[in-house]
Formats: C-alpha cells, structure tokens, sequence
C-alpha cells in the first residue's frame, strides 16, 4: 500500500506553550491565565502562547487516510529540548522536504519508515523532533489501516513483543485548579493523581516544602472521604519541577527527609514524586536522582521517584536507566521524536528493571494521544498521561477510551 498524497494543516492543541524558564523567577506572577513577566527562552514573544501543532493527513492507495499530528510538549526551548515549534514556521518547511518524500512510500511496514524518518536529515540537519514525532504516527496508522489492524497489533508483530494487551493505569493531572480537578479525579476512580503543577516554590511548595505537605493531607482526607469504594487507593504522583532541589539547596539528605515527610503523610496511599531536583545539566541531574534512590532505597522507604527534566530522547533514557537513577522514567513522547523510539526507550527501560511511564504534555493533540495509547498498550507500560489539556475529563476520556477500544478489538476473534 502505497501513498498517493499528503495533506498538511495547522491544528490547536490541548494546551500553551509556556516559558519554564521565566515562570520558575521570582517576580514572574499569574494573572487569570496569562503569565505577568518578560519571557526568557528564546522563541517565546510571552511567557504562555497558544499550542500549536501541524496534521499531517496520508491518502492512502485505497484512500482510507492516516492522520498524525506534530506536536511539541508545553516546556519547549527547555532543559535541553528543541525549540518552539510554531506552524508559521514548520509548515513551509514541510511541504518542501517532507511532503515530496513522503508520496510513493510503501507503507507495509511500520518499523522501517519510521526509523527512516526519525534518523532523516535536511540540509544536513536532523529535522525537529515535532515532525518526526508527527510524521511516524501517521506511518504508524498507515501501516494499521492498510493491514486491518489497530497500531497496537503493528507493533506488538513488528516488534516481536509477548506481552498481552491490556488497559494500563492511567495518570491524571490537574493543573492549577489542584482542588477541584482533584475532586474529577476522585470521581471517576482514577489510577494516580493528581500530578498537581508544583513549579513555584514561594507559591506552590513552600519554602520549605509546607504548601504541599498542606495539600497531601488534604488529598487524603479527601480521597477518603469521597471514595464511593473503600478498596480504591489511587498513587498519589506529584510533579514538583525540581523546586524541592530549589528549597532544600540540592542537599540530598535534606530533600530525602522532605520526601519522607511526604511519604508518611500520604499513609496509606502511595507516592511518586516526578522531578525533585534540576541542576542544570543531564550529568548533574543523574548523580542526584541516582543518590536519592539510593538514599530511599537505604532507609527504606516506599516513595518513588519519576525521572523527567533532562530525560528528554533515546540516549538520555538508556543513560538514566543505566544508572539506577531514579525509579521509573517518563517517556515524555514528543521529546523522542519517532514512535519507534518511543518503543524502544521503554523496551529498553523493562531490560533495566525502571518503571516505563508512556507520557507526553497536555500540550499535544486528540490524534497524538489516541496514537500514543496504543504505544503503552503495545509495550505493556507501567503509567500513561491523559493527555491532552489540563482539564481532566478530556484527556482522561480520549486515553482510556482509545485503550479499552483497542484491548476490545484484539480480543475480539475476527
């Protein structure tokens, strides 16, 4: 099967670009939704954009079309990831080098396509990771479609996996309406919550930590008091942006004992902590993380830690995971480019013994996400993000619906 024609279009996506840099300031304040303060990574004209993605539509020979979307995550421009990735730009570019190579190619299989645009290079340059992440899920669903196949099924035959398909856990994320969204969560009984966005330490963590110990206790006594099931125990996962590193000073002790804190108030429910320290480089980030799982794991303690800033392609998971340096690592998918890397890192992460959490940003789109569920299914992931937005239902919705349609279909004995 072979493609006839490509379409491409700018799309919105689920969320905004945001200056991570500039909104970890002091100074740097909300206001309503927008962010008071000079932006401070290049290519940002305000601290919070719109998203924006480009589609990418595959008329196929029997002119069924594959869709994917090119999609870059909300912190773009930081802790080492490619730059903004704004369709004013990007589109020109594709319909000059990437729409003419695309036309004529067999898309029988998956595997080879994908490695080939992930590794394609344009005026001797590797093209951004937005496009080769868009451009393989639309060759992903290609191959799907021309087979009658789910994408799940393509790579669970290309990649020689035994896993049974099944629904993986699903993580949610509030945003900063950590409340009510919390009470969303709650609500539908999801696996982990509530993420939370604790990317300020004056506003958010406390200076010394104060503001989500507050929060943990409140999310427990919440979750307790409004589980219609008593035997439903959500993770409570956190993502604190590296500002415990921040108020502790990067002292491996001092945020091991903040960490258990965390873990004795969150009793008995469990606790992930995504992100405790930045130090600025990969190498840096690595030693602490490795230190502080080595610290938990010498006294004891239950509390896990998800690996993200500097964790960004293929090479920067296999070092992380090498070290030990945290417990499971996010897979944060437009930051890998091709979906075959995608597969791979957590291939990779299994062989390790790391937790292989398929994420994103709620900065992606309905095609990115639906695209990528079938990637967590496929390689039998331990977590994956709903995506995209912040607003709970959504996200939550488009992921596990595409999850259970999948499993269904497999199944089901044609």
């Amino acid at each position: 099967m072979k493609i006839l024609d490509v379409v491409l279009t700018k799309s919105n996506t689920g969320f905004y670009y945001d200056d991570q840099v500039a909104m970890k300031q002091k100074g740097v304040t909300p206001d309503g939704l927008f962010y008071l303060g000079e932006p401070l990574t290049a290519g940002f004209t305000e601290i919070r954009m719109p998203g924006e993605a480009i589609s990418i539509q595959l008329i196929l020979e029997n002119k069924l079309v594959a869709v994917g979307d090119c999609a870059a995550v909300q912190y773009s421009g930081a802790s080492g990831r490619d730059p903004l990735f704004l369709a004013e730009e990007y589109l020109p570019f594709m319909e000059e080098h990437i729409k003419p190579l695309l036309i004529g190619e067999d898309v029988s299989s998956f595997k080879v396509l994908a490695q080939k645009y992930d590794n394609l290079l344009i005026n001797g340059k590797r093209i951004h990771t937005a496009i080769r992440y868009g451009v393989t899920q639309a060759l992903l669903m290609a191959t799907a479609l021309s087979s009658g196949r789910t994408a799940a099924e393509v790579l669970v035959a290309e990649y020689e996996l035994n896993n049974k398909l099944s629904v993986v856990p699903v993580f949610t994320q509030t945003g900063d309406d950590r409340y009510l969204n919390a009470d969303k969560m709650i609500l539908k009984e999801v696996d982990s919550l509530p993420h939370a966005l604790i990317n300020n330490v004056e506003e958010k963590l406390g200076l010394n930590g104060e503001i989500l110990l507050d929060y943990v206790g409140w999310l427990k006594a919440r979750v307790i008091e409004k589980r219609k099931n008593p035997a439903y125990k959500p993770i409570f996962h956190f993502d604190v942006y590296g500002t415990i590193g921040m108020a502790f000073n990067n002292d491996i002790k001092k945020i091991v004992d903040y960490l258990e804190l965390l873990e004795n108030a969150a009793k008995p429910f469990k606790v992930r902590v995504e992100g405790p320290v930045d130090v600025g480089s990969r190498e840096k980030t690595m030693l602490a993380l490795k230190a502080i799982r080595a610290l938990l794991t010498k006294r004891k303690l239950s509390l896990e830690i998800v690996v993200d800033e500097w964790c960004n392609n293929l090479e920067d998971i296999k070092y992380f995971a090498d070290h030990q340096a945290g417990h499971i690592i996010q897979i944060k998918t437009p930051d890998l480019g091709g979906l075959n890397n995608v597969v791979e890192a957590a291939l990779y992460c299994q062989e390790k013994k790391m937790g292989v959490y398929i994420g994103g940003t709620c900065n992606e789109t309905n095609i990115s996400s639906q695209v990528t569920a079938n990637v967590a299914v496929a390689v039998g992931a331990d977590l994956i993000l709903a995506k995209p937005g912040m607003g709970v239902d959504e996200g939550l919705m488009i992921v596990k619906n595409e999850m259970v349609r999948v499993v269904a279909l497999n199944n089901r004995k044609f």
